[in-house]
């Protein structure tokens, strides 16, 4: 491997790891919740934002941050207020905000000579393209946010949850992508479900570390996306853990 390849992996395995630090707890909980694809839908709400701030004009700076962050907290106090009105359905409340926000993504970008590269940028991401200079604001805001999470998120008030989750999801979607936000979250947790709390925090991020560092050999080898790559990988780590355990 040269120098050059090692110098694109490296930034990407940490932007992974940074990404991890927050979605392995975060799993967790989504999937004690049994909301597990609220991610999906505040990460396409999300993407809606950063989609529109695009056909506003907007390819990167603080309007695409504001349009982004703004979108992924009215979708998570949307959500928030869903699930105190219908607890019952708030898993078909939340897959039908994805579709929504998926569809009206596709409506934006309609008819821009660029739109469909955007969009297929906002679900894959560009991990590969991370830069040292990105990952900072990130790691900071990453720490406020697990700081925020220790003390204020309860059973009692779950507001502090949705909105924490927002702003993390959002970070993350312009970070790696739409997909990769999802399986990071997901399936760590899977892995380590039903296991004590210690052990799941720990093979999350055993299993999480892997596949990034396996998806990201494999994209510089074969000249492939890193996103996709590092999604199977998650899954087929993720699934190996299951079935050894199942044994």
């Amino acid at each position: 491997m040269t120098s050059t390849e090692i110098g694109i992996i490296l930034p990407a395995m940490l932007a992974g790891l940074l990404v991890l630090s927050t979605h392995v707890p975060f799993g967790r909980e989504v999937l004690a919740r049994g909301i597990i694809f609220i991610d999906l839908a505040i990460a396409q709400i999300a993407g809606l934002g950063v989609i529109i701030a695009f056909t506003a004009g907007f390819h990167e700076g603080w309007e695409v941050q504001l349009a982004s962050v703004s979108a992924a907290l009215i979708g998570a106090v949307t959500l928030y207020w869903a699930e105190r009105l219908w607890p019952d359905i708030q898993e078909a409340v939340i897959g039908v905000a994805f579709v929504v926000a998926s569809s009206a993504s596709l409506l934006l970008i309609a008819n821009h000579p660029q739109g469909s590269e955007h969009l297929k940028d906002v679900l894959i991401g560009q991990i590969l393209w991370v830069e040292f200079s990105d990952l900072i604001p990130v790691a900071i805001l990453y720490a406020i946010v697990l700081l925020l999470r220790r003390y204020l998120v309860t059973q009692e008030n779950r507001l502090p949850f949705y909105l924490l989750f927002a702003v993390t999801i959002t970070a993350s979607v312009q970070l790696v992508g739409v997909y990769l936000v999802f399986a990071t979250l997901i399936l760590p947790a899977l892995a380590a479900y039903r296991m004590s709390s210690r052990m799941q925090l720990a093979v999350g991020y055993l299993v999480g570390g892997l596949a990034y560092l396996i998806g990201l050999l494999l994209a510089s080898l074969l000249d492939l996306p890193a996103g996709p790559l590092i999604v199977i990988a998650l899954a087929g780590f993720s699934f190996f853990v299951l079935l050894i355990r199942r044994k």
